[in-house]
């Protein structure tokens, strides 16, 4: 099989589960195929879509990040107290969180770097450690955000808005990123073969620490579209959530291994997810039944990902 005609039927797959999961969900319950059931997913759907981007990135090199679901809780508790604590104005306060994401990323990537930690342990400690300053920036209350931030409410013009854009951006941004970039190739070589890129004299340090920065920045860019949403900065917000971000990207195809994945794909992932999500509930679904049917969603997306590239013997990247 063409690699084209694969990439066709990878994509081709994806959106026939997609459009298998609401078939069933439709006829499960008359209420499913609803504009309101759009909405209900659509308020989803930008939190996870924009954080797979950075997660995707982070799988392809290899590595993991179990630290966003706090980052992004840090992030919006720096912008809910800088706005109602300290009364910033939105922009600087907007910054400080971009920054604060930026940083703690960067901060990851250069611990499993220069340290030589793995990413996993890195990530699991930092996973604590953000979510402790997000306890301690916001006196462990949420903070109530109100008109400070309604300058990126719902809705802003036209019945666009900010979520809506900013998936679209960053899938867009992502996916040429990662396919059509030198970054992005230096991405795929670190998850297919470090050694060998060190052995063609690339220094893969500053490759591996911009993509946690990447993730970082990502998680505080969702941060701030959970928080012009809901208007109030929670610093339990993301609690669980970097495992439906890995969830995504990895039905999506971006291998645990390391070496390929696709943004695109990640975000159908993200949609699946999603679908997969609210239907279960609509159907009267118990949370241990959720969470039972999504782990085995994962493993068989992993099992058939392995599967499928074992003829090859090596990763690949996807356009």
């Amino acid at each position: 099989m063409t690699s084209a005609r694969r990439y066709f039927t990878d994509y081709l797959g994806m959106m026939l589960s997609l459009a298998l999961l609401i078939l069933i969900f439709s006829l499960g319950n008359k209420r499913f195929f609803s504009i309101n059931t759009l909405l209900a997913i659509s308020n989803q759907v930008p939190v996870l879509a924009v954080m797979v981007v950075g997660m995707t990135f982070v799988l392809v090199i290899g590595g993991i990040d179990l630290s966003v679901g706090s980052v992004m809780a840090l992030c919006g508790s720096v912008l809910g107290t800088a706005l109602t604590g300290w009364h910033w104005p939105l922009a600087p306060a907007l910054v400080l969180a971009l920054v604060s994401g930026l940083a703690f990323g960067a901060i990851n990537g250069a611990l499993a770097v220069f340290a030589r930690v793995p990413s996993f342990i890195v990530t699991l400690g930092t996973m604590e450690i953000a979510r402790g300053f997000a306890y301690l920036v916001t006196d462990s209350r949420t903070k109530y955000i109100g008109n400070a931030i309604e300058a990126l409410g719902p809705a802003l013009s036209m019945g666009i808005s900010l979520g809506g854009v900013s998936t679209v951006v960053s899938v867009v941004l992502g996916q040429i990123g990662l396919s059509r970039t030198v970054f992005g190739r230096y991405a795929v070589g670190i998850g297919t073969s470090e050694e060998t890129m060190r052995i063609s004299g690339i220094d893969t340090r500053s490759t591996k620490i911009a993509v946690f920065a990447i993730s970082g920045f990502l998680a505080a860019w969702a941060s701030i579209l959970y928080c012009a949403r809901l208007e109030a900065a929670d610093p339990n917000a993301g609690a669980g959530l970097e495992l439906q971000v890995i969830a995504a990207a990895v039905i999506g195809g971006a291998s645990p291994l390391g070496g390929h994945g696709s943004v695109v794909k990640s975000f159908l992932g993200v949609l699946i997810l999603a679908v997969l999500n609210y239907g279960l509930a609509q159907i009267g679904a118990s949370e241990p039944t959720k969470r039972i049917i999504i782990g085995a969603a994962i493993i068989a997306s992993v099992a058939l990902d392995l599967y499928r590239n074992r003829p090859a013997g090596h990763p690949r990247i996807d356009f």
